[in-house]
């Protein structure tokens, strides 16, 4: 596919950046989440995995935004850290909090919660992912493929936790069932491209919502028939669509704690 002209066909750009800014800014909540983790996972060897997986998501945030600083929106590392929450357009689902409380406070996070999260969130991810291989902005294209090589290993892990938690007793099923549907109320804009997504995918830099979503269902209707479950539906009206702006009070503070220390001094090099 033939890449595209950022310089002559403003509105091409416009497109490119949507885009970008809802992946980075995925990412870098999504991989917040999980660092909240750290030291409160289940077992040790989870605790390095999860945190081992937050990390490499955060590393793909940076890359979406060094993809955008590249085309003059500014420094990656301020564009992730100093844009307030009516500026992001991360999907309402990465934004929540893993539980009651707050890390330095007790906190009594859902572990079950943890893992439909995130099971549900890097098989769609993934979906995406493939989709971008193809994406005519050949910059993001190339990310993609690097990305893709990670997420393999992350959509192994966490396909594996929620199927063990959910053959395992009744009250982890319970539990399980309960959480995907938590995580289910907020998947309505998982997929959504927001405002720009009509000149998104007429650009070719990624596939409609419709078909996204359709390959999502093939990739778990296997993992939810082995559960003897159907597989959830995806909510068609939410309430807030992060894609157009529309967020919860839980990314606010999300935001003030991850960029606290980097508020300290933005002209440091980090």
């Amino acid at each position: 596919m033939t890449e595209l002209n950022l310089t002559t066909a403003p509105e091409n750009k416009e497109a490119v950046v949507s885009l970008l800014f809802q992946l980075a800014d995925d990412d870098f909540l999504y991989s917040f989440r999980g660092s909240e983790w750290l030291g409160l996972a289940p077992h040790i060897e989870e605790d390095v995995a999860s945190s081992s997986i937050s990390q490499d998501s955060m590393g793909h945030a940076a890359m979406f935004y060094q993809l955008l600083e590249e085309l003059g929106l500014g420094s990656a590392d301020s564009l992730a850290h100093l844009r307030p929450a009516k500026e992001r357009k991360n999907c309402i689902l990465v934004e929540r909090p893993n539980g009651e409380g707050d890390y330095m406070n007790v906190p009594k996070f859902d572990w079950a919660y943890a893992v439909v999260r995130n099971y549900f969130y890097t098989a769609a991810k993934k979906v995406k992912i493939e989709s971008l291989k193809n994406s005519s902005y050949d910059p993001l294209a190339k990310v993609a493929l690097k990305i893709n090589i990670e997420l393999y290993y992350h959509l192994l892990h966490w396909k594996t936790w929620f199927i063990q938690l959910f053959n395992s007793t009744e009250e982890a099923r319970e539990r399980m069932q309960s959480a995907v549907d938590r995580v289910m109320k907020d998947f309505g804009d998982v997929f959504s491209l927001g405002a720009d997504g009509e000149q998104i995918v007429r650009l070719g830099l990624i596939e409609e919502e419709k078909v996204l979503v359709q390959r999502w269902k093939a990739q778990m209707k296997p993992v939810f028939e082995s559960i003897h479950l159907p597989i959830p539906e995806i909510p068609s009206r939410t309430e807030a669509n992060g894609r157009n702006f529309e967020h919860t009070e839980d990314l606010e503070s999300a935001i003030a704690t991850l960029s606290e220390v980097y508020r300290l001094d933005p002209a440091a090099t980090w």
